[in-house]
């Protein structure tokens, strides 16, 4: 009998303890909750007068600045440092609060940010299919008085906006990130090389657009060739490195860009507060004298394969500057060392007939390089094979090839090199193995 009373006992102390509880965590349900908190966006982002100043990293590493103006009827007004146009112009798009399953902002229809999500890679010198691996909707993270951070729904990248004042969106308005993107215009100098000088030492300088990317070379004491890079992202006076640049006393953390001069080809800029500019050289600070041959002999020493050129060459600074890519089905040009005992070929190849192939219609047969005691690479023509044509893009860059000055090499990476004209340095063409 006491068993059975025992065991009541526990069934109804744990049916007790089972019982629903009434009273909630929260007041409200989820969606009102969720509605609540679109509504606090919704206000935050057309409450600041003067906008947002607006940072996002894509997925290529790049970093980009935005200002964006909200209003109360899914308008965006934006400036962006892509380029010269969306530094200058603003674009109105729209723009939607939504609740997913977090909420969240969306830019709905094309706008500068899209530009850096667009699968084209002409559009923005990205990879074709994902282009820098940006996005254009972003779940919102959170809000506080001045400031709001997202996270993009679909390559996860990072967007903050901080509330901007009027004299951020007049650095907009009148043209001063216009002035700033004036830097882009630093690879319209003909010239392959670019030099600058800053506290008496000359340094070449290399910029990678797409990556914003610069590179200083310089000789060192010793007659070293030495070399140092960083990112660097665009603020509202110049260019800002991601790491300084430290070369013994001196350190540059920024470039400010006073302007592009049209008439002499060189980019104005000040150094910590120094006038300087970036000009056209002809020739390299210190040239490789066995980088020629260290080109040629490598394709030979690795299966006997050849070199290829997409772009083919630049010629002042305009990439594919004889049209290889209007000519059919073109796909890329080759330089074949050894292609037949005592001669190369440079050729342009083209997909086959089926699409699904490659093939050779002709090409140029140039001798063995001569390698010349100063770093240059010369080269003659032997013959031809196939019905080479004389005029066009095959042609213009068989010609190119074969100017009487020749070539020097700089290696960029184990497997590239750039062969520049040593006339000018104003035509150049990069090649991978």
């Amino acid at each position: 009998m006491k068993k059975i009373f025992l065991y009541i006992l526990f069934v109804g102390t744990l049916f007790s303890s089972c019982q629903k509880n009434n009273d909630t965590v929260f007041d409200q349900s989820p969606d009102v909750r969720l509605n609540d908190a679109l509504a606090k966006y919704q206000s935050a982002l057309s409450g600041s007068p003067a906008g947002w100043n607006a940072t996002i990293r894509t997925g290529n590493g790049g970093v980009y600045h935005f200002h964006f103006r909200f209003n109360e009827s899914n308008r965006v007004f934006m400036f962006a440092d892509i380029d010269l146009e969306t530094a200058t112009t603003a674009r109105e798009s729209s723009y939607r609060l939504k609740a997913l399953q977090t909420p969240s902002l969306i830019f709905d229809t094309y706008s500068y940010l899209h530009m850096l999500a667009d699968p084209d890679a002409g559009v923005n010198g990205g990879t074709y299919g994902q282009g820098l691996s940006s996005d254009f909707e972003f779940s919102l993270d959170s809000l506080a008085t001045d400031s709001i951070k997202l996270t993009g729904r679909f390559n996860g990248t990072k967007l903050t906006l901080v509330k901007a004042t009027q004299a951020d969106l007049d650095a907009w308005q009148n043209g001063q990130w216009a002035k700033v993107l004036a830097f882009e215009n630093v690879n319209k100098i003909p010239n392959y090389f670019r030099r600058i000088t800053i506290a008496g030492v000359t340094y070449e300088v290399r910029v990678n657009l797409i990556a914003r990317i610069i590179t200083f070379t310089w000789v060192n004491g010793s007659g070293n060739l030495q070399t140092f890079s960083t990112e660097y992202n665009y603020n509202s006076t110049g260019i800002a490195f991601t790491t300084p640049f430290v070369n013994g006393s001196t350190t540059v953390n920024s470039l400010e860009v006073d302007g592009w001069d049209t008439n002499n080809l060189l980019l104005k800029v000040k150094v910590n507060g120094n006038a300087a500019t970036i000009a056209g050289a002809t020739q390299p600070l210190k040239i490789d004298l066995t980088a020629p041959s260290r080109w040629w002999q490598y394709a030979i020493d690795n299966g006997g394969l050849y070199w290829i050129s997409v772009n083919g060459f630049t010629i002042n600074g305009v990439e594919d500057a004889f049209g290889l890519k209007t000519m059919g089905k073109y796909y890329y040009l080759i330089y074949w060392p050894e292609y037949d005992p005592g001669n190369d070929l440079l050729a342009p190849v083209f997909l086959n007939a089926a699409g699904n192939g490659l093939e050779l219609l002709y090409g140029a047969a140039p001798d063995t390089p001569t390698f010349t005691g100063d770093g240059r690479a010369i080269f003659t023509l032997l013959g031809n094979y196939g019905p080479h044509p004389n005029s066009g893009p095959a042609a213009l860059t068989r010609a190119q090839l074969l100017i009487p000055q020749g070539y020097y090499f700089i290696q960029t990476s184990a497997t590239t090199y750039d062969m520049v004209s040593a006339s000018d340095a104003k035509a150049w063409v990069s090649w991978q193995f």
